[in-house]
């Protein structure tokens, strides 16, 4: 059926049509137009938020995470405040309390050197016994004494059959090098790194003595090697009766193979353990199973899996875990961030009453000990569903009092601090 329209309809129908076709043009562009945004802007977006994980990790070092020292490639420079050009003044600083050292007891003086005057007269002066003292410490003209040990051969008049007489056994076991002497050589190469070559230039120089490489590496790793056997392995077998020890290890390479350094602080000494694994099968071999002790350490996997083989308590140090939190605290993420600084605000009011622990009554430290534990391990169980944040989270799901066992077990630090001051020098050493 035919229908007609008006002029003022046609008009309107021709608009609205015309309406209808641009709006729809227009959604189809912008749609176009947002297809392609978002395929040009995806990749950005996925490239930026991995150049923010490469930040992230190469902004991570031994003060914001677990990482060693020996780790810090680039150490961030030092923030100062309050001083000019970022300098302190030098000599004693303000405040700094003076130390002055005890001067030596008559005991331990080798000789005195008197000085008089012989310009006074006696009639007029009377001696006081009063002096001006220096006491001066001084190497001897000549610091080594060399001896020579002479054992007599005798001949029987009739037979002439010859003996000697007997040197001491220590004697020849010394060979050139005595034992004093062969002592200071290894504190100079062990504690102090020195190379072989500083040691001939130090021995030649000061000592006058004059020694080759080998007869250097003879002393180090032969002789000293040889007379600290029995006293190690005496060391090595209390270990087991220890009950607390502290435990961390370090990697490096001998001839192009890795080997680990184990580092075992005990109460009175330190032992170090050299072994090509880093799993708890080196735990196990050196405490034993039946280890019922506290031991501190991070977080690493051997120490858990010995913990579950043995009777062993561990105290998994705080400072290992504050760092882990300080790295968060950094994080882009504002729901992780406000998290770890709310964390570090406990942590700090955890230490500030551990400090104050001698100003407070027993009853009271203890409860507000016992209640920050409880807070910490509450805001870790129930930390954010975060990247990061999540791995902390599993952590005191399965392991809640092991970061406090210093709360209930008296004597336990909550830090593994002096295992790490042991290591240091190793790792600097292996480092240099």
């Amino acid at each position: 059926m035919l229908r007609f329209y008006t002029g003022k309809q046609l008009q309107a129908r021709v608009q609205a049509a015309v309406q209808t076709a641009v709006q729809t043009t227009e959604e189809h562009v912008q749609a176009r137009i947002d297809a392609a945004v978002a395929a040009a802007v995806a990749p950005l977006l996925a490239r930026i938020a991995e150049l923010e994980q490469e930040i992230a990790r190469l902004k991570k070092n031994s003060s914001n995470s677990s990482k060693p020292p020996s780790s810090d490639i680039v150490k961030p420079p030092r923030i100062t405040l309050g001083r000019k050009n970022g300098k302190r003044r030098k000599g004693a600083q303000p405040g700094h309390p003076r130390h002055e050292r005890t001067p030596f007891t008559e005991d331990e003086i080798d000789r005195q050197v008197t000085y008089e005057r012989d310009d006074l007269d006696p009639k007029e002066w009377e001696p006081l016994n009063e002096w001006d003292v220096v006491q001066q410490i001084e190497l001897k003209e000549s610091p080594v004494e060399i001896i020579e040990h002479r054992a007599r051969h005798y001949r029987h008049r009739r037979t002439h059959q010859v003996v000697c007489a007997a040197l001491p056994e220590a004697v020849k076991a010394a060979g050139l090098i005595g034992p004093r002497l062969s002592a200071y050589v290894a504190f100079l190469k062990g504690a102090c790194h020195m190379s072989y070559t500083t040691l001939q230039t130090l021995l030649a120089d000061v000592f006058g003595v004059t020694l080759s490489t080998g007869q250097l590496a003879t002393i180090t790793t032969g002789k000293v090697s040889t007379a600290r056997a029995a006293p190690y392995a005496e060391l090595r077998a209390a270990l087991p009766a220890q009950d607390r020890l502290g435990i961390d290890e370090t990697g490096h390479k001998d001839d192009g193979r890795k080997f680990w350094s184990w580092c075992f602080r005990a109460h009175d000494f330190t032992l170090f353990h050299i072994d090509p694994s880093r799993g708890s099968d080196v735990l196990m071999n050196i405490l034993g199973a039946a280890f019922d002790g506290v031991i501190h350490c991070d977080y690493f996997s051997a120490y858990r899996k010995f913990m579950k083989d043995s009777s062993a308590v561990m105290q998994f140090c705080l400072a290992h875990l504050i760092r882990d939190v300080k790295f968060l605290s950094e994080s882009s993420d504002p729901v992780t961030r406000r998290w770890a600084d709310q964390t570090l605000h406990d942590f700090r009011t955890l230490f500030r009453l551990i400090h104050r622990r001698e100003q407070l009554r027993p009853a009271y430290f203890d409860r507000q000990l016992a209640a920050l534990r409880d807070r910490l391990i509450h805001r870790f169980q129930h930390a954010p569903d975060r990247s990061g944040v999540c791995d902390l989270r599993e952590r005191f799901r399965l392991h809640p009092q092991e970061c406090f066992t210093f709360v209930t077990t008296p004597g336990v630090e909550p830090t593994n601090n002096m295992t790490e001051q042991a290591i240091r020098y190793l790792i600097h050493h292996q480092h240099l």
